[in-house]
């Protein structure tokens, strides 16, 4: 009983200096949230709307960008993707489902130092062209591979 009388006033305690932060305006809802997205690129329904709104107007083709993903994906509802970027300076690796409602799947940054890999497990609607494009050095970096859905996609 006294562990659990303990755990209450330290959630309490926590609680209160949150509290406290948020009325002196020391933290912001915003700052507490710590992201930010491009709701266009979310939203957008086609390939090139989606890399418009990330402001990526060409993409160099690179051998560097590997892509692990099955080339049968038997179940569409989930489809693991490996990324690994040997691109020096990595900065960021974007994912699209070109065929999906909506292609853009995200971008994950990179801090200095940090091993360009991503793993992924996402839904891929029908066959598609699964496209990543890397940022280095304020330059864009692209690969494709093609990845045929049998059974279980967006479209079921």
């Amino acid at each position: 009983m006294d562990n659990t009388r303990r755990r209450v006033l330290r959630g309490a305690s926590a609680a209160g200096a949150v509290f406290a932060a948020f009325a002196t305006g020391a933290l912001k809802p915003s700052d507490a949230l710590a992201i930010t997205w491009d709701k266009s690129a979310f939203e957008a329904k086609s390939m090139v709307d989606a890399l418009k709104a990330l402001h990526v107007s060409s993409a160099t083709d690179s051998k560097d960008i590997v892509i692990r993903a099955p080339d049968i994906a038997e179940n569409g509802a989930v489809v693991p993707i490996d990324i690994t970027s040997n691109i020096p300076g990595t900065e960021s690796i974007s994912l699209f489902i070109e065929k999906n409602p909506f292609p853009y799947v995200g971008t994950f940054d990179m801090t200095k130092g940090a091993v360009p890999y991503v793993h992924v497990r996402v839904k891929v609607g029908q066959s598609s062209p699964v496209r990543v494009v890397v940022t280095a050095g304020g330059k864009h970096y692209q690969a494709v591979k093609d990845v045929k859905v049998t059974i279980g996609g967006c479209g079921g």
